[in-house]
């Protein structure tokens, strides 16, 4: 991609890495019209900014804050407050957990931010592993279970739900669909994630952990968010209208941002300096309210080398996390370099999604060619046995059963997709609540796989012991669409429509200059074919859903 004249938008833009990003696409040439800074907190974000002056020259720097994986409105309060607030917790939870829609969209930060400054590349070096991952799940569920087993943890709503919000893959989900939207909606081109592996490139033996336990359980939470969080890229790389989708992913520390003397801080708060003068014995100094030391009043300062987001290190702990063997370290201008090269269209061999696409086994020839002879089989043993069982909804969702049904019905009333496109949607439904009525086995089948049939007049249903899509509160036939065969006038009329598209695709082909050519699409329906349910449904999962594979 050429920045020139371009808007890039840098997630976590005041870390480590993202300071060394920034200062990489400003250095670009020629570099973009728009820098957008995105870090959690205000000051910090504005300190990025200042530090990123002499290097801007005609470049806009834009900068936001908060947390992105909140909604807006609690998007800049701590996370100790929402969790404290009942509303703050429903408010989340609500977005977090429930279905996907427009509102909870709307609501989220990063949406808003992307739809509202429509980057056209966007860098994300927030550690999104660690943000999920080391809320300390495995701490709260043993309370909760403590809890429970005084018999008390039932009646405790606000414990339940702080847990609920501490778990890191509702959180993890919930992002990706955002983001995928958020991106599409857009137009965004690139979007390119500094990963992690989430132990510096080490394994199961990694000494640097967070309890005795080695690796600790909260550390490994953060790989395998990590390694779910790449899966969910190697999709959101295979999505049509999707950014083209890079992740380079560190195996090493991070290191350095600075070398100096001072304060030493620790979460971003100076450790206070204090003095225990006195011993104390030991069944006393860790008693509830025990306090026996003294606080000098003056931070705890040293020689440190600032290593973002892990801390401020001494030299022996520098020395030792970098040795060789050791987790060793890469700078974060290295890992700026392969974003740009990859955001310039320069191929890096880092990219995590690309090494999935070209490692992972995909469709085969022979599988290709044994697919006709499994469907031959299929079809002889239908003739034999004089049945026909189009859907078990076990494939799913329901929605592709109902399609399925439906089509299977259209062939039964009209002889071709033309016949079916030149059709009057109202004959059609009487015809099918007809037929459904006269053939029992077909009515049957359908029911008795879960889906109920609503007949022509909306007012009743033909339903089975088991409704794999039941109805909630209000109009009962909201959910119909979802996994009911619909034999009203108005969803036939769908299906009119639909073979109406197939009969104007089919004759624009026919019409075209190389109807025979390798660049025709041999898998199209003609319009003088006979009705086949599954081609219909595909159409629908690949013309409407825009659901075609795009990778093999």
């Amino acid at each position: 991609m050429d920045l020139a004249d371009r808007t890039v938008m840098l997630l976590g833009g005041s870390g480590l890495v993202g300071h060394a990003v920034a200062r990489r696409v400003l250095a670009a040439t020629p570099p973009p019209r728009r820098l957008v800074l995105v870090a959690l907190f205000e000051d910090e974000v504005r300190a990025a900014a200042r530090a990123l002056e002499p290097y801007r020259g005609a470049v806009t720097i834009d900068v936001e804050w908060g947390n992105v994986f909140m909604p807006a409105t609690v998007a800049r309060v701590d996370i100790g407050t929402i969790m404290a607030t009942p509303e703050h917790r429903a408010l989340v939870l609500g977005d977090l957990l429930g279905d996907l829609t427009d509102g909870v969209l709307e609501r989220n930060l990063l949406f808003r931010l992307l739809v509202r400054y429509k980057p056209d590349a966007v860098v994300d070096s927030i550690n999104t592993a660690t943000a999920f991952a080391y809320q300390d799940v495995f701490h709260s569920a043993r309370t909760l279970l403590d809890r429970a087993h005084d018999g008390g943890a039932g009646n405790d709503r606000a414990a339940i739900e702080q847990h609920l919000l501490r778990l890191p893959m509702p959180q993890l989900i919930r992002h990706a669909q955002i983001i995928t939207e958020a991106l599409r909606r857009a137009g965004t081109q690139a979007y390119v994630k500094i990963g992690t592996s989430g132990t510096g490139g080490m394994g199961f033996n990694i000494p640097y952990t967070h309890s005795e336990e080695r690796p600790s359980a909260t550390l490994l939470t953060k790989s395998a968010i990590a390694g779910a969080h790449s899966m969910l890229l190697f999709l959101l790389g295979r999505t049509p209208d999707a950014p083209i989708t890079v992740e380079i992913k560190p195996t090493a520390t991070i290191a350095w941002r600075e070398v100096a003397h001072g304060p030493v801080r620790r979460k971003g708060k100076p450790i206070p300096l204090v003095d225990c003068e006195h011993p104390v014995p030991v069944n006393e100094a860790f008693q509830p309210g025990a306090a026996p030391w003294r606080d000098l009043g003056r931070p705890l300062d040293g020689v440190y080398i600032d290593v973002g987001e892990n801390g401020l290190f001494a030299r022996d702990e520098f020395e030792t996390v970098t040795a060789l063997g050791q987790m060793e370290f890469i700078t974060p201008e290295e890992v700026a370099d392969y974003v740009i090269m990859e955001l310039q269209g320069r191929p890096t061999g880092k990219d995590i999604v690309a090494a999935l696409d070209a490692s992972t086994a995909g469709p085969t020839y022979r599988a290709g060619l044994l697919r006709r002879n499994a469907v031959s089989r299929l079809r002889a043993l239908e003739a034999d046995h004089g049945a026909r069982g189009v859907a078990y909804e076990m494939l799913g969702p329901p929605r592709l059963t109902k399609l399925l049904y439906e089509a299977y019905l259209c062939g039964r009333l009209r002889p071709s997709v033309r016949a079916l496109a030149g059709s009057r949607p109202a004959e059609l439904a009487a015809a099918a609540q007809r037929l459904l009525e006269a053939d029992a086995a077909l009515r049957q089948h359908i029911i008795s796989v879960g889906l109920p049939i609503v007949l022509p007049d909306g007012k009743r249903v033909f339903r089975g012991s088991t409704v794999v899509v039941a109805p909630g509160p209000g109009d009962p036939l909201q959910v119909a669409p979802r996994g009911w065969v619909d034999l009203r006038p108005e969803h036939f009329g769908i299906w009119v429509t639909r073979a109406g598209e197939m009969v104007r695709q089919g004759e624009a082909r026919a019409a075209g200059p190389q109807g025979s050519g390798s660049d025709m699409d041999w898998n199209a329906i003609d319009p003088d074919e006979r009705i086949e349910p599954s081609r219909f449904a595909t159409w629908v999962f690949t013309v409407e859903d825009k659901g075609t594979r795009i990778k093999r």
